[in-house]
């Protein structure tokens, strides 16, 4: 996680949702990142696409980045399913010729394939898979009820919503309040920032309870976790991991994220998205038999909108819900905050 200097490939698929991973990681690991690799956006200014990550250039190859002394090669979408696209493989070569290491959140681990592990071998590189989960993970046992540690866990009206940014917000606010807090990565993007996690939905179904019961187990000296949450539990691709993760992390307080300007589940079309009081007593429902916990607060992803249109949103979902809401990047999670607070050891 120290003197990286990486290149984040996003290939035609650069916006905040799509590339979801490359744009987490310039958020927040911005001193890390020198270029990304786009042959669609070569050129254009990478703020006026995504709104961050000023004065990163886009190029269209690994060699028209070389110049900028890079040690690594970031994949930075996370497609439906995990695969690697065909188009991607001759930047991963030629990434590997050059003596780049790899790093990739795909399902499918680059580690097992032949020809990018002779290259790795060849010119000395690595290529971390970071889906790829550790080999000691039980059970789950309801242990992680047992700790001190306030947990509290992001969950969605739908995938890609913003529950990892939300978890981290509360994160660094909580530590500016002088709270001795951890953000819990979940998933590849999260590891990648933080270095350190577990991707639970590549876990095997039956063992994701106790990759979360793992993760806060090991952390339980924290005062407070926040857990980066994953999928929804209404969604028909991935409610599984949502319910895993639930289940293993056992939180005294859960928050959920949703985006007003979305109707219907993300590549799902025929699903629309739940009311939010609704979600909010299913949730608290699914949790009950494990250990209580209530919902604490509603985070928006107004991505998008104007800064007024936006709090006219926040405004409207208090009404609906009876509890603090907010917009994590427009105007941070103090809210959240004050409710954590009285809920700690």
């Amino acid at each position: 996680m120290t003197n990286r200097r990486l290149v984040i490939l996003t290939e035609g698929r650069l916006d905040v949702f799509s590339a979801k991973t490359a744009v987490s990681v310039i958020r927040y690991r911005r001193e890390d990142v020198v270029a990304l690799i786009d042959r669609v956006n070569a050129g254009k200014d990478l703020e006026s696409i995504i709104g961050i990550g000023q004065g990163i250039p886009i190029v269209s190859t690994i060699a028209e980045a070389l110049h900028l002394n890079p040690t690594a090669l970031l994949i930075g979408i996370a497609p439906p399913g995990g695969m690697l696209p065909p188009e991607w493989r001759k930047h991963i070569t030629d990434a590997l010729k050059n003596k780049l290491h790899i790093i990739s959140g795909l399902h499918c681990h680059l580690n097992d394939d032949p020809e990018f592990c002779k290259l790795a071998y060849d010119h000395q590189r690595e290529i971390r898979d970071v889906r790829k989960p550790p080999g000691n993970i039980s059970l789950g046992t309801g242990k992680a009820k047992e700790t001190k540690t306030l947990r509290i866990l992001t969950v969605g009206s739908d995938c890609n919503i913003g529950k990892m940014v939300t978890s981290l917000e509360i994160t660094s606010a909580a530590k500016k309040r002088g709270i001795h807090a951890c953000f819990v990565a979940t998933g590849q993007t999260g590891i990648m920032i933080d270095g350190s996690g577990i991707a639970v939905d590549h876990v095997i179904s039956d063992f994701i309870s106790g990759a979360a019961e793992k993760l806060v187990l090991d952390r339980a000296h924290y005062q407070l976790l926040s857990i980066e949450g994953q999928g929804a539990i209404v969604h028909p691709a991935y409610s599984g991991v949502t319910l895993g993760l639930l289940h293993g992390s056992a939180p005294q307080g859960l928050v959920l994220c949703h985006q007003p300007a979305r109707k219907t589940l993300r590549h799902f079309a025929d699903f629309p998205i739940l009311p939010l009081p609704y979600l909010i007593e299913l949730y608290e429902k699914l949790a009950q038999p494990v250990h209580p916990c209530k919902v604490i607060g509603i985070s928006l992803n107004c991505f998008g909108m104007t800064d007024n249109d936006a709090l006219q949103e926040i405004e409207k979902t208090g009404r609906e819900t009876k509890l603090p809401v907010t917009d994590p990047i427009k105007f941070g999670v103090d809210k959240f905050i004050d409710r954590i607070i009285p809920l700690l050891p």
